[in-house]
C-alpha cells in the first residue's frame, strides 16, 4: 500500500514561523575612545544598570561633588577679599588701622602649579588609553590586556606628580614661615586655602589608589574604565580649582 504524505496543517490560531537561515548575528557594541557616550557601549540587559548608565551616574557625582567644592573655595575667595580691607580704630589717636599684612607668596607655587597640571595631564592619558577601540576590543575578545599595560604608566605617573604637588604645598608652607609672617591674617588665609585643597587632593590620592589596584589585579574591564574615568575627572577639577586659587594668591599679594 503506497505512503501518502498528510498535509501540514496549520491550527487556527496560531501562527507558523518560519525557520530562519543566517542573517545578522548579535550585536554587541562595545567600548570605544572617549568614554561612554551612546554610540560605545550596549544596551542594559534587562533589569540591570548598564556600563553607560553606570559611567554616567559616576560622572555626574564626580561634577557634583567639584561644584561643591568650587562653591566652597569660592565663598573662601570672597572672605579673603573683604578682609583685606578690614581693620580697627586706634581708641588714642582714633586712626584707622589696617591689621592685614600683604605676603609674598613663595615661587614654588609656580613650580607646583606646574606639577599638578602635569598630573591631570597624566591621568587624561590614562582615560584615554582606557577607552581606546582596537585595545578594549583586543581585551573583550581575551586576547590580551593592552589598556592595563597603557594605564599604569600614566597612573603612577600622575600619583607621583600628585605627591610631588603636596611635598611642594609643605615647602612653602616652610618658606613662608621663614618670612616672618605665618602668623598675619594674610597668611592664615594662605593656610586655609592650601591646606584645604590638600585635603581634597588627598581624595584624589586615595582614588588613584584604589584605581590602580583594580587595574594590577584586573578587575573587570567596565570597572576600570568607570575608576579611570572618575578619578581623572577629579583630578582635572582640582587642578583648575588651584589655578584659580593660585591667581587669587598671585594677584591680591
Amino acid at each position: 500500500m503506497p505512503v501518502t504524505k498528510s498535509p501540514h496543517v496549520i491550527e487556527p490560531g496560531i501562527e507558523q514561523q518560519q525557520p530562519s537561515y543566517g542573517g545578522r548575528g548579535p550585536h554587541d557594541k562595545l567600548p570605544t575612545g572617549g568614554g561612554g557616550d551612546d554610540e560605545q557601549w550596549g544596551e542594559r540587559p534587562e533589569g540591570r544598570r548598564g556600563p553607560r548608565e553606570r559611567l554616567t551616574k559616576y560622572r555626574i557625582g564626580v561634577f557634583l561633588g567639584l561644584s561643591a567644592i568650587g562653591m566652597f573655595f569660592v565663598a573662601l575667595a570672597s572672605t579673603y577679599f573683604f578682609r583685606q580691607g578690614s581693620g580697627h580704630i586706634d581708641s588714642l589717636t582714633g586712626d584707622w588701622i589696617r591689621d592685614w599684612r600683604p605676603i609674598v607668596p613663595p615661587r614654588i607655587l609656580w613650580l607646583n602649579t606646574a606639577i599638578i597640571l602635569g598630573a591631570s595631564a597624566a591621568l587624561e592619558l590614562a582615560r584615554r588609553a582606557v577607552f581606546h577601540p582596537t585595545d578594549t576590543v583586543e581585551e573583550w575578545l581575551g586576547l590580551g590586556y593592552r589598556t592595563g599595560r597603557r594605564t599604569i604608566p600614566a597612573l603612577l605617573l600622575g600619583l607621583l606628580c600628585g605627591l610631588g604637588f603636596l611635598f611642594g604645598q609643605y615647602r612653602a608652607w616652610l618658606e613662608l614661615k621663614a618670612q616672618g609672617a605665618y602668623y598675619g591674617v594674610s597668611a592664615h588665609f594662605f593656610a586655609i586655602f592650601t591646606a584645604a585643597h590638600a585635603a581634597h587632593l588627598l581624595l584624589g590620592i586615595a582614588a588613584l589608589l584604589l584605581t590602580l589596584f583594580a587595574v594590577l589585579r584586573h578587575a573587570r574591564l567596565e570597572n576600570r574604565q568607570i575608576l579611570i574615568d572618575s578619578t581623572a575627572w577629579y583630578w582635572h577639577g582640582m587642578a583648575i580649582i588651584w589655578i584659580g586659587l593660585f591667581a587669587v594668591i598671585w594677584w591680591a599679594r
